[in-house]
């Protein structure tokens, strides 16, 4: 990553300045807010299309990674005029969720000290119509090994129902399973699907897998969780950093690298991400393209589970 300069701000695109790209935001890394910026500028051309029309969840660490974050779901104030926001029902309100059109307002966000955009499986205009499915696989422990077993497993289910997934890395101890879907289904649809997919899962390996919320209940099962798919629910978006030691990037990868066991869920980093595009590209390209109707896997699941 290139270094940044000491000075108190950096032109990003215009209309949006980095503030401060001297501030370390990975203090056992040395890794600055400038280099942040820098990382998102290079990935910026793959991370936007699955990153477009979302409502963003931000992970802001304004004294870095050290000391106490917050997440702020709500813009309301001291934002640019050509920032878009959706507002978005909530029980006692309105949240007020900032969206990411193009690299200027991604850029914007990265200057809020933000580490981590999580965001919706719906886009804007048609947020209670899914267009990704998410399953996140979250393992007790630290051992790579079962949760890429997991992974290929339940690639294999969803295949079994009719549907392409794709694999990123979580930038923690797991993987997402990602299944882009037509956008036709509605959100509390795609959210029974994912649950009642989960279920089957889990019943073919009950020891090793749960869905199980509380940790205390899960007792060193790998955690298939999804509850992303809910409303208002989020998810680690691909290509963005999590706020932990190494500055982990939540990374596509490919089904080969899973099975051959040469991506494990930190392997990718702010650090070595530019080498890991120059060599691999755009793994997800198809993504988007794969999208598939649930109305069959439906009636799948639904066979399979008796």
């Amino acid at each position: 990553m290139a270094k940044t300069s000491a000075s108190k701000t950096i032109s990003a695109k215009p209309d949006v300045v980095i503030s401060h790209p001297e501030k370390v935001l990975f203090p056992e890394d040395g890794i600055t807010k400038g280099d942040l910026a820098a990382y998102h500028t290079l990935v910026a051309p793959l991370m936007l299309p699955h990153l477009q029309g979302r409502p963003v969840t931000m992970e802001r660490y304004p004294a870095g990674i050290g000391k106490q974050g917050f997440w702020q779901k709500s813009v309301q104030k001291g934002f640019p005029s050509w920032l878009e926001r959706v507002d978005v029902p909530k029980k006692d309100g309105v949240v007020h969720h900032p969206i990411v059109t193009d690299e200027r307002s991604l850029m914007w966000i990265v200057n809020q000290n933000t580490i981590t955009q999580h965001v919706w499986t719906s886009r804007v205009p048609n947020l209670y119509y899914p267009d990704v499915c998410v399953f996140d696989l979250d393992p007790a422990t630290g051992d790579p090994a079962p949760v890429r077993a997991a992974a290929i497993g339940l690639r294999d289910l969803l295949e079994e129902l009719g549907l392409p997934s794709w694999v990123k890395t979580s930038g923690s101890k797991g993987y997402h399973i990602m299944v882009p879907v037509d956008g036709k289904s509605t959100m509390e649809d795609v959210e029974r699907f994912a649950h009642q997919v989960g279920k089957l899962f889990v019943s073919h390996a009950p020891n090793h897998l749960t869905q199980e919320f509380n940790k205390v209940d899960r007792k060193g099962r790998i955690y298939v969780d999804t509850g992303r798919n809910g409303y208002s629910a989020t998810f680690a978006t691909a290509y963005t950093v999590r706020a932990k030691k190494g500055a982990p990037v939540s990374a596509p990868c490919t089904w080969k690298e899973i099975e051959k066991g040469t991506v494990n869920p930190n392997t990718f980093t702010v650090r070595n991400m530019p080498a890991r595009i120059k060599k691999a590209g755009d793994v997800w390209a198809d993504l988007i393209k794969g999208k598939r109707s649930l109305t069959r896997p439906i009636e799948k699941l639904r066979k399979l589970l008796g």
